[in-house]
């Protein structure tokens, strides 16, 4: 059975289930569960470029000689807490196998407010669901491009799913098992 659902986290606060606004509309519309700020971009970059450049004053800190690899990058990143904002919105989707949940903002969303996904789009397998970190809560990565601090309320628009079908080749020979939550199939 294919349904959206609170994780339980959020059982207690009143969220509405995600919807789509017209018979005709692709995307099931998601709200933000909890007040967040999404810091501007520049904000973010400037924090890293700035430790780099302290770190290495005489050597090239943008990187173009010895370019960071993606773990550099990843520590980095880690170390001083300057990431994409992961956005919740307190609930999880029960999907068949061979499903997906496609996740972009909505699209008026860069218009209007200069908020994007920092993912392009997100991709909901059909095993996130109920996995043993998180529940299978769905998140949104934002990235704010606007030069100031955004505040998103609970119960702000802030995005948008599609429920889509893929398929496989005729040689796949995947067995994995999902073992955790946001990001896990990618370790």
């Amino acid at each position: 059975m294919i349904k959206f659902e609170k994780v339980s986290r959020f059982n207690d606060i009143d969220l509405p289930l995600p919807t789509r606004a017209t018979a005709n509309s692709a995307g099931y519309d998601f709200v933000v569960a909890e007040d967040i700020v999404l810091p501007p971009m520049s904000f973010l970059t400037s924090k890293v470029q700035d430790h780099v450049f302290e770190e290495n004053k005489d050597l090239d800190f943008y990187g173009f000689t010895n370019p960071f690899t993606l773990d550099e990058m990843a520590k980095l990143t880690k170390s001083l807490k300057s990431k994409v904002t992961l956005v919740s919105t307190g609930m999880k989707c029960h999907l068949n196998p061979g499903q997906y949940l496609e996740l972009s903002v909505r699209s008026s969303t860069p218009l209007k407010h200069w908020i994007i996904c920092g993912n392009s789009v997100g991709i909901i397998d059909a095993d996130y669901c109920d996995n043993p970190d998180n529940e299978g809560e769905i998140f949104f990565q934002l990235i704010n491009l606007s030069p100031f601090a955004i505040k998103l309320n609970r119960g702000d628009k802030i995005g948008q799913g599609i429920i889509k079908t893929y398929g496989i080749t005729d040689d796949d020979s995947a067995t994995g098992e999902r073992l955790g939550g946001f990001g896990s199939t990618s370790k």
